[in-house]
């Protein structure tokens, strides 16, 4: 019985690491998208980008995974929607913050979700948040400021900064929201309708508030296309099946990828410079990244 009970444990473990890996890549990948839609943005208006970018994503999944499709209930349905709402909030104020406010920036303060996650699930669930929860939060936080802080960040908040926070507050929201979601249906079709609701929401706010177009050129489409297919088809449609093996305290930690990566990428390619203050910020988050997962290998000698 004692073996049977080991060899669940191993294999469960193996699972949460996997996950662990999977929701790391999807964030890396996504977190290159602070950088083509910022280049984006200066073609299309907030919602047609995000329109054209999710419809796309979902017609390439749709095709993929049609037989899936078919196989779809009301409930997995219903909770796709209500994923996709979510995302829709968060995409929608991170894209608005873009317009104004540095790509390396947006993703700094929305990734304050990394503080909001275990407030925010201590007060569903009405108890006091781990220790180490708050541990890791308050440095993956004290690195986010750091890395905010190059750029001179100030009390006296820009409407694009607003934004960013807003974004932060239906990140914390959407991560939550996903990892429960994932519990009760089928992930990957959640993931699928998901991108769909987004992509439909997005397009007709582009109808109601901009004046829609596709893409006029090549580099436009190349932004577009790659948007979708990396950051979205990949990025947004397999977070939810990850989540299901994971906590949402512990995607919110390793979210903490998404803004180190955005302000590598910003350096190089946006030439926003990161400082020494944000190389130091990005030192303390890869250490709240690590902190429960070099705890859990001791224990586990021990």
């Amino acid at each position: 019985m004692e073996v049977s009970d080991e060899i669940r444990t191993t294999a469960s473990e193996k699972t949460r690491r996997r996950a662990e890996l999977l929701f790391a890549s999807v964030t890396v990948a996504r977190s290159t998208s602070f950088i083509f839609a910022k280049i984006g943005l200066t073609a299309f208006g907030v919602f047609s980008l995000l329109g054209i970018r999710f419809l796309i994503a979902f017609l390439i999944l749709a095709v993929i995974f049609h037989r899936r499709l078919f196989q779809i209930d009301k409930k997995t349905l219903l909770l796709g929607f209500l994923m996709g709402a979510a995302l829709f909030a968060v995409m929608s104020t991170e894209f608005a913050a873009l317009k104004t406010v540095s790509a390396s920036e947006t993703s700094l303060i929305e990734n304050m979700a990394i503080v909001f996650v275990p407030l925010f699930e201590a007060f569903l669930l009405r108890r006091r948040p781990g220790a180490l929860s708050m541990v890791c939060a308050a440095v993956a936080f004290a690195g986010v400021v750091l890395l905010t802080m190059k750029d001179g960040f100030g009390i006296a908040l820009t409407p694009g900064e607003i934004f960013c926070f807003a974004a932060a507050v239906t990140f914390s929201v959407s991560l939550i929201l996903n990892q429960r979601c994932a519990q009760k249906a089928d992930p990957l079709n959640l993931g699928i309708i998901q991108v769909g609701t987004m992509g439909l929401l997005a397009q007709i706010c582009a109808f109601l508030f901009e004046s829609p177009s596709l893409p006029a050129g090549g580099m436009d489409w190349f932004i577009v296309l790659y948007l979708a297919v990396v950051c979205t088809c990949f990025g947004f449609t397999l977070q939810p099946v990850a989540q299901k093996h994971m906590s949402s305290e512990r995607a919110s930690l390793l979210s903490a990828l998404n803004p180190l990566c955005a302000a590598v990428l910003s350096m190089i390619f946006l030439k926003e410079n990161l400082g020494l203050l944000g190389f130091i910020g990005a030192a303390l988050i890869l250490i709240a990244i690590m902190i429960p997962t070099v705890l859990a290998a001791a224990k586990k000698q021990e």
